[in-house]
């Protein structure tokens, strides 16, 4: 995803490499399916949304939240056909609506029916991979799509049409460095290393957009045209400061109120800034 340019660059580049570090990157097409390498041990460290990581540290994953180091509050958009007679949220009651289940997309949209109003049980929510939406979009087997970007960007190529984006809710949808407990207590000095690229990723982006753009497109295959478009929808920086720390409370609230998570998380057991404090 284009809210992971950090992490992609850092790889791409070589930054994990000349902190010493060898680094194997996974790429999976969800962070629910992220977060799982982290429960199983497969993975020291994974990337996801804040629905995600507020799961499953409501869950109490041996998980640390060490950093946020993206996000964006329009970064989520829902997309119709062009040739779609829909032109307001109201009308999607009795409609299908793809959605990857679980993901910080699915929160927001929760998020976002109940802000307008709309019972999302009047709606059928089709869970689908964001890989396969603007084909499934195009075909008409479903009505509408909602999904981070560049997805969104790149149903608009095959003629979609934007309905709507889920900010305004008080959320910048964060994307968070998340560390499992047991390597950020065994290994604090790789982890610490590795915030370190991360932060040196995170400066060439923001000095080098149209540069990292490119490299972006090449590492995912995307056209360059839809990654800067993308890109556009996005913040990226590294750090847990109070924006991060109000979203993911919100998240907490509305997961809860929702029956999502049996209990609000502690966050406070969750979130560890110390290793950005190590940040050279």
């Amino acid at each position: 995803r284009v809210v992971d340019a950090v992490s992609i660059i850092a790889v791409q580049k070589g930054f994990f490499a000349a902190e010493g570090l060898t680094v194997r990157p996974q790429r999976f097409s969800s962070g629910p399916a992220c977060s799982e390498t982290l429960y199983t041990a497969a993975a020291d460290v994974g990337t996801m949304g804040d629905t995600t990581a507020v799961i499953a540290a409501a869950r109490n994953a041996p998980i640390r939240i060490v950093a946020s180091h993206g996000g964006g509050e329009h970064r989520h958009r829902m997309i119709v056909a062009g040739t779609s007679t829909i032109t307001s949220v109201r009308q999607l009651e009795g409609k299908r609506i793809a959605v990857k289940k679980g993901t910080s997309t699915y929160g927001g949209l929760l998020a976002y029916l109940d802000a307008n109003g709309i019972d999302s049980a009047g709606i059928s929510v089709v869970d689908m991979r964001p890989s396969d939406m603007p084909e499934a979009l195009a075909a008409g087997s479903v009505d509408a799509i909602v999904a981070s970007e560049p997805t969104p960007s790149l149903a608009e190529t095959k003629g979609g049409r934007e309905l709507a984006t889920l900010g305004g809710l008080g959320n910048t949808y964060p994307i968070l460095l998340v560390m499992s407990r047991g390597f950020c207590e065994s290994r604090p000095d790789d982890a610490a290393r590795f915030l370190n690229a991360m932060a040196r990723a995170v400066a060439f982006v923001n000095e080098e957009p149209d540069l990292a753009a490119r490299l972006l497109a090449q590492a995912t295959g995307l056209p360059l045209e839809v990654v800067g478009k993308a890109m556009g929808y996005h913040t990226y920086g590294l750090g847990l400061g109070t924006d991060v720390a109000v979203s993911l409370k919100k998240t907490c609230e509305f997961l809860t109120a929702q029956g999502i998570t049996d209990a609000e998380p502690d966050l406070g057991r969750a979130l560890d800034a110390s290793l950005l404090a190590r940040v050279t």
